[in-house]
C-alpha cells in the first residue's frame, strides 16, 4: 500500500525541480513548500526560490502571501508587485538561501530545458552533495506522453544545465477531470521512464480537492496530495 509522504530527497537541503511546461512543476513546488513548512525539519529556515522568469503563467512567486503567511521565505523577481512580476529580472537576494546551510531550499526551475537554461547561473551555488534534481512529468502532455518524449525532454534538461536528474515525479493530472486511472497511466509510464534511464520515481501525486486519498493508496509505494492554489475554480 502507498505511503503519503512529503517527497523530499534524504540528506538533500537544496531541491531543484524541473518539468515540462504544463507538468503541474509549480503547483507540486508550492504544495511541497507548504508542506514542509507546517512539521518539523532537519533545518530551520525554509525558502522557495523561482527561478521560472521566462514563462508568465502560474509562477509561484504569484502565492507569495499564502507562502510567507506559512513561514516559507519567496525570492525571484527583482520585482514584488503583480504590475512588474512579469519582467524577466531576478533579484540578487535570490543566491541567500542557497549559500545560507541552515535554510531548505526548493528551486521552481523554468519549464522546458530552454527555461531550466537560469540554472547555470546558480551553478556555484549549489551545495555538491546535498543538492538533488527533479523532473516533474506529466504523461497527459503531448511532448511526455511516451516514455521515449519524457526521456528526451529530460536528456534536455540534463544537456542544457549539466545537471544530473535523480528523481522521477508522476504528475500526470487532466486538472479537475483527473481520475485514479489517470494517475496510474502517469505512474507506469514514469516506471518505464526510470527502467530506461536508472532514476528512481520519488513520488505519485494525485490533486487532493478532486481525488480521495484512499483511492490512490495502491498505485505505487509513495503518493503526495497536491492543493490547486496555482488554479482558479473556474479552471
Amino acid at each position: 500500500m502507498a505511503e503519503s509522504v512529503i517527497p523530499l530527497p534524504p540528506g538533500r537541503r537544496v531541491v531543484i525541480i524541473t518539468g515540462h511546461y504544463g507538468s503541474g512543476k509549480t503547483e507540486f513546488a508550492v504544495s511541497l513548500a507548504l508542506a514542509l513548512a507546517a512539521v518539523e525539519r532537519e533545518f530551520p529556515r525554509l525558502a522557495l526560490i523561482d527561478l521560472d522568469i521566462a514563462n508568465p503563467y502560474f509562477r509561484s512567486r504569484e502565492r507569495r502571501a499564502l507562502l510567507e503567511g506559512a513561514g516559507v521565505s519567496v525570492y525571484g523577481s527583482l520585482y514584488r508587485d503583480e504590475i512588474t512580476a512579469e519582467l524577466p529580472a531576478l533579484g540578487a537576494a535570490a543566491r541567500a538561501p542557497l549559500q545560507d546551510a541552515g535554510c531548505l531550499t526548493l528551486v521552481d526551475a523554468g519549464g522546458n530545458d530552454s527555461g531550466a537554461l537560469v540554472l547555470n547561473q546558480f551553478r556555484k551555488d549549489f551545495p555538491p552533495g546535498a543538492t538533488a534534481v527533479l523532473a516533474v512529468v506529466n504523461a497527459s502532455r503531448p511532448e511526455t506522453a511516451s516514455a521515449e518524449g519524457a526521456v528526451r525532454h529530460i536528456r534536455a534538461i540534463e544537456s542544457v544545465t549539466g545537471l544530473n536528474v535523480e528523481y522521477i515525479v508522476n504528475n500526470c493530472h487532466l486538472l479537475r477531470e483527473t481520475t485514479v486511472g489517470t494517475i496510474r497511466r502517469g505512474h507506469e509510464l514514469c516506471e518505464r521512464v526510470c527502467e530506461a534511464t536508472g532514476k528512481l520515481l520519488l513520488c505519485d501525486c494525485y490533486p487532493a480537492p478532486v481525488v480521495r486519498a484512499g483511492d490512490v493508496s495502491g498505485i505505487g509505494e509513495r503518493v503526495f496530495p497536491l492543493g490547486l492554489y496555482m488554479r482558479e475554480t473556474w479552471q
